[in-house]
């Protein structure tokens, strides 16, 4: 009789913009973790999936595609975040058109991870909560940093003006209250090196979680 198959340990990894959630992913990824980007496939998924392309231009009117290169679509971002963190009522129509599919790409990460029989799969979102899908996930971890360093940060890396910044951080969840519902928290004040060292910590006790979890089935979401 064919074993079946154990499914790996979830981690999700969630953090307000500018906290440093994609880094610790990064490093996490490196000490062996397969990794799921739910912000990266959810980009993708609005420039390819016909349902969610419909509905975009319906929400947003149709010129906010355009033709790229090879006759692919590229959309507005800058124009969409613009409206949705203007917007609570658009932004929770897009995700609406968005996550089921982005749930089910992810679904999909996990089935193929326990056939390649990987241990620890993390899956990195940032509106991990809102998004309402942590029940499936055995540990939940948010990267924490002071507000003013935060938006220092993603204005740095170009993730949109101070004034844009500050829309994005107030559609998402208090840092404060991610931290509540939390199952392990890392802080991101200092340098990429402090931050790697506390991501060293935070994969051993990914390991330690994993190894006395003998039925993964999501009893550590929140």
């Amino acid at each position: 009789m064919k074993k079946e198959l154990k499914r790996p340990f979830l981690v999700g990894v969630t953090g307000g913009i500018g906290s440093g959630k994609s880094t610790v992913c990064r490093f996490l990824s490196d000490l062996g973790c397969a990794l799921f980007e739910a912000d990266r496939v959810a980009r993708e998924l609005q420039c390819s999936d016909p349902g969610i392309i419909a509905g975009i231009r319906k929400l947003f009117g149709h010129e906010v595609y355009a033709e790229g290169s090879g006759g692919s679509l590229q959309l507005d971002r800058r124009r969409v975040a613009a409206e949705v963190f203007s917007s609570p009522e658009k932004l929770m129509e897009l995700n609406r058109l968005v996550h089921p599919a982005v749930y089910e790409a992810f679904h999909e990460a996990v089935e193929e991870a326990r056939r390649q029989g990987i241990e620890v799969l993390v899956k990195e979102a940032a509106i991990l909560f809102e998004a309402g899908r942590t029940a499936d996930l055995d540990l939940i971890v948010v990267v924490v940093a002071d507000r003013q360093l935060r938006l220092r940060r993603a204005v740095e890396k170009g993730l949109g003006s101070r004034e844009e910044v500050l829309e994005r951080m107030a559609s998402q969840w208090p840092q404060e209250k991610l931290v509540e519902k939390a199952g392990y928290v890392v802080p991101n004040e200092g340098t990429k090196e402090e931050l790697r060292r506390q991501t060293e910590k935070l994969y051993q006790f990914i390991l330690q979680e994993a190894a006395s979890c003998r039925d993964c089935s999501g009893k550590h979401g929140q």
